[in-house]
Protein backbone atom coordinates (compact mmCIF):
# COMPACT_ATOMS: atom_id res chain seq x y z
CA UNK A 1 0.00 0.00 0.00
CA UNK A 2 1.43 3.37 -0.75
CA UNK A 3 0.10 6.61 0.38
CA UNK A 4 0.87 9.54 -1.03
CA UNK A 5 -0.52 13.78 -0.24
CA UNK A 6 -0.03 16.34 -2.67
CA UNK A 7 -0.02 19.49 -0.96
CA UNK A 8 -0.27 22.04 -3.55
CA UNK A 9 -3.45 20.37 -5.05
CA UNK A 10 -4.68 19.44 -1.25
CA UNK A 11 -5.15 15.33 -2.18
CA UNK A 12 -4.57 12.65 -0.18
CA UNK A 13 -4.43 9.01 -2.23
CA UNK A 14 -4.06 5.73 -0.87
CA UNK A 15 -3.26 3.11 -3.60
CA UNK A 16 -3.59 -0.49 -2.40
CA UNK A 17 -3.00 -2.19 -5.29
CA UNK A 18 -1.14 -1.33 -9.04
CA UNK A 19 -3.61 -2.02 -11.14
CA UNK A 20 -5.51 -0.36 -14.23
CA UNK A 21 -8.58 1.72 -12.65
CA UNK A 22 -11.80 0.45 -14.72
CA UNK A 23 -14.17 1.93 -12.93
CA UNK A 24 -14.29 5.28 -10.22
CA UNK A 25 -16.93 6.58 -8.14
CA UNK A 26 -17.63 8.95 -5.84
CA UNK A 27 -18.78 7.43 -2.63
CA UNK A 28 -19.36 10.73 -0.93
CA UNK A 29 -18.37 14.55 -1.55
CA UNK A 30 -14.27 14.55 -2.35
CA UNK A 31 -13.87 10.93 -1.51
CA UNK A 32 -13.17 8.69 -4.88
CA UNK A 33 -12.62 5.00 -5.07
CA UNK A 34 -11.21 3.74 -7.77
CA UNK A 35 -12.09 -0.34 -9.33
CA UNK A 36 -10.26 -2.76 -11.25
CA UNK A 37 -12.10 -4.67 -14.09
CA UNK A 38 -12.47 -7.29 -11.44
CA UNK A 39 -14.34 -5.45 -9.54
CA UNK A 40 -11.42 -4.62 -6.57
CA UNK A 41 -10.72 -1.46 -4.66
CA UNK A 42 -7.71 -0.26 -6.52
CA UNK A 43 -7.18 3.19 -5.09
CA UNK A 44 -9.11 5.91 -2.80
CA UNK A 45 -8.16 9.58 -3.33
CA UNK A 46 -9.58 12.03 -0.71
CA UNK A 47 -10.09 15.74 -2.31
CA UNK A 48 -9.38 19.20 0.24
CA UNK A 49 -7.41 16.64 2.22
CA UNK A 50 -6.75 19.47 5.03
CA UNK A 51 -10.07 19.64 5.52
CA UNK A 52 -11.33 16.50 6.09
CA UNK A 53 -8.15 15.10 8.18
CA UNK A 54 -6.29 16.37 10.73
CA UNK A 55 -3.04 15.99 10.03
CA UNK A 56 -2.90 14.94 5.93
CA UNK A 57 0.86 15.23 6.02
CA UNK A 58 1.13 12.56 9.47
CA UNK A 59 0.71 9.09 9.50
CA UNK A 60 0.25 6.34 11.88
CA UNK A 61 0.35 2.33 10.74
CA UNK A 62 -1.22 0.04 13.35
CA UNK A 63 -1.52 -3.87 12.92
CA UNK A 64 -3.87 -5.31 14.96
CA UNK A 65 -4.70 -9.08 15.66
CA UNK A 66 -2.33 -11.79 17.78
CA UNK A 67 1.27 -10.92 17.72
CA UNK A 68 3.79 -13.78 16.72
CA UNK A 69 7.21 -14.79 18.07
CA UNK A 70 10.12 -16.62 16.33
CA UNK A 71 12.20 -18.72 18.27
Amino acid sequence: MKVIFDPETDTLSLIFREDKVAESDEVKEGIIIDYSIDGKIVSMEILDASEQISDPEGILYERKGKQTMSA
